[in-house]
């Protein structure tokens, strides 16, 4: 069982909008999964919605406006910041500025690790099916 996850080479997914470089599959645990996401400056992914995970998000570099819920409020975020996403709640975080933003996602499952997208590859398959998006392009090697 590993206990510890280093973020020095993790598996980069490059989608056309933002990266994730994985950190902790969700197959190495029970509830949760672990990932950095980095965003160019003027970029936001799609807004979107996960019914099966409570997201939190550690901004590490960078600004961002989080756009959260069908009201769309919106919060300015930035380095030290804690962001909570609760599960069914749509979101997206736009990068400020010029800079990168970075910060360290955990999805945390409260009913365990999904059947239907038992690995982080598994669900990334279904995000490319989901947004018209080529895996191949997206998974680096």
């Amino acid at each position: 069982m590993n206990y510890v996850f280093s973020t020095k080479q993790p598996q980069r997914y490059r989608f056309p909008t933002h990266i994730n470089d994985l950190v902790m599959d969700r197959s190495q645990a029970s509830a949760s999964e672990v990932f950095i996401v980095v965003i160019r400056p003027g970029g936001a992914p799609p807004l979107h919605q996960h019914d099966d995970t409570e997201q939190i998000f550690y901004i590490l570099e960078g600004q961002g406006r989080l756009e959260i819920g069908g009201e769309s409020e919106d919060f300015v975020v930035g380095p030290g910041d804690v962001v909570r996403i609760p599960p069914e709640t749509l979101h997206r975080i736009h990068c400020l500025g010029t800079a990168d933003l970075r910060y360290l996602a955990i999805d945390c499952f409260p009913a365990g690790r999904p059947d239907a997208e038992p690995t982080w590859d598994s669900h990334v398959q279904t995000v490319c099916r989901q947004q018209g998006w080529a895996y191949d392009d997206v998974l680096e090697k």
